[in-house]
């Protein structure tokens, strides 16, 4: 999505107490940096934030990270997640956001920073066969993944685009993931798991535009430890 450049988002968040604004210093350590110890989810690629503004706040056992890299998305992102728990009359103590290019995810974050669940909503499909491998799916992108997933882990993918999709799962099949649910439109079979509506769900919906949606598991440890 092209948003216009804004030259106050960056010091907006620099003074946002929950935006990590060196987010490599915490590399193993992003646990530690919240109020009560407890798991973790993590979404990438939080746009304007409104799957986050609806999760976090309504699930305070839960400490979540939202990443994008555009600073001018994180900042719509801060302003929607202190209305929902402005609304929901809690603390934001179980939410951080920083910014980060998702390809260079390992620069920030180890083996120890574990997560429950990892979220993917509507990432750029990368249509051309030179982008393939910038797809937030592509297998290398799932290796790095495995190593931040918690035992029972799951990861979490929406999107409205066929291609993408239909690759996604070839590339969750290659690389040892199990498909635990598939769907090819999510609004009309319904949801096994809370997943709240984005920004681009409604909109593509309004647009008759089927939501696909998977959840998967990767390999077990000792499998990650032979490869």
């Amino acid at each position: 999505m092209r948003i216009r450049y804004n030259p106050q988002a960056r010091p907006e968040l620099a003074a946002w107490e929950y935006y990590i604004d060196e987010p490599e210093r915490l590399r193993g350590r992003w646990a530690q940096q919240f109020a009560r110890p407890q798991p973790m989810a993590l979404e990438l690629g939080c746009g304007k934030g409104g799957f986050m503004a609806q999760m976090a706040p309504a699930h305070p056992e839960t400490n979540f990270i939202a990443l994008d890299i555009k600073s001018e998305m994180l900042v719509l992102a801060k302003r929607k997640a202190e209305e929902a728990y402005a609304a929901a009359g809690r603390p934001m103590d179980n939410l951080l956001m920083t910014a980060v290019d998702i390809e260079r995810i390992f620069l920030i974050m180890d083996e120890n920073d574990r997560f429950g669940e990892i979220y993917i909503n509507f990432c750029p499909p990368c249509p051309k066969c030179r982008q393939h491998k910038h797809r937030l799916t592509h297998p290398r992108q799932l290796e790095r993944y495995q190593k931040l997933m918690a035992p029972e882990g799951k990861l979490y993918f929406k999107t409205d685009d066929d291609d993408l999709f239909m690759a996604s799962l070839e590339y969750l099949r290659e690389s040892g993931w199990t498909l635990d649910y598939c769907t090819h439109d999510l609004h009309r079979e319904g949801a096994p798991v809370e997943s709240p509506k984005t920004e681009h769900e409604e909109m593509f919906s309004r647009q008759g535009i089927a939501i696909k949606f998977l959840i998967a598991s990767p390999p077990a440890e000792q499998e990650k430890q032979c490869k």
